[in-house]
């Protein structure tokens, strides 16, 4: 009995070393340094129904200048969770400045009625860093250091 329970055991350990690395990689806090904030000046162009870029990133603290211009139609632009609204007319630029005091992922939403696409008319502002791709990356160094160890455990190595 108690050997079949051992067997158990080391047959669900490779599982358990997955599971708590997954655990690990999306948990565990991670050493981001912060970059010092920066002026920068970002360029909006809306045409129906998109915004160029449709993500924009930037780092806690910065002041962000959003110049919009319309090739088209009356556009405008808010962004969820902050206090940003403007809209434009065809061939104009209008700006607005801000600091991203918050971090997340925020909507960029048309706020002028443009046309019967005008609801799907979004974009994305990213404040903070990157850290989906550093725990993508620390997760496969965990899951192939569990790979290796088992399988030079087992004597399967190069066969």
């Amino acid at each position: 009995m108690a050997g079949t329970i051992a067997a158990r055991l080391r047959r669900a350990l490779p599982l358990i070393g997955v599971v708590a690395a997954v655990l690990l990689a999306a948990f565990i806090p991670l050493p981001v340094p912060t970059p010092d904030p920066i002026e920068r000046t970002i360029r909006v162009e809306a045409s129906r129904f998109a915004y160029q870029p449709g993500i924009i990133r930037a780092n806690r603290g910065d002041q962000i200048t959003i110049e919009l211009t319309s090739v088209d139609v009356v556009h405008g632009l808010s962004v969820d969770g902050y206090d940003v609204e403007l809209q434009v007319d065809p061939g104009r630029v209008s700006s607005v400045s801000f600091i991203t005091n918050n971090e997340g992922t925020f909507r960029l939403r048309c706020s002028v009625t443009c046309g019967d696409m005008h609801p799907f008319m979004v974009g994305k502002l990213q404040v903070g860093p990157n850290t989906l791709l550093m725990r993508a990356g620390f997760l496969s160094v965990m899951l192939t250091a569990i790979g290796l160890s088992r399988s030079t455990r087992l004597g399967r190595w190069g066969k």
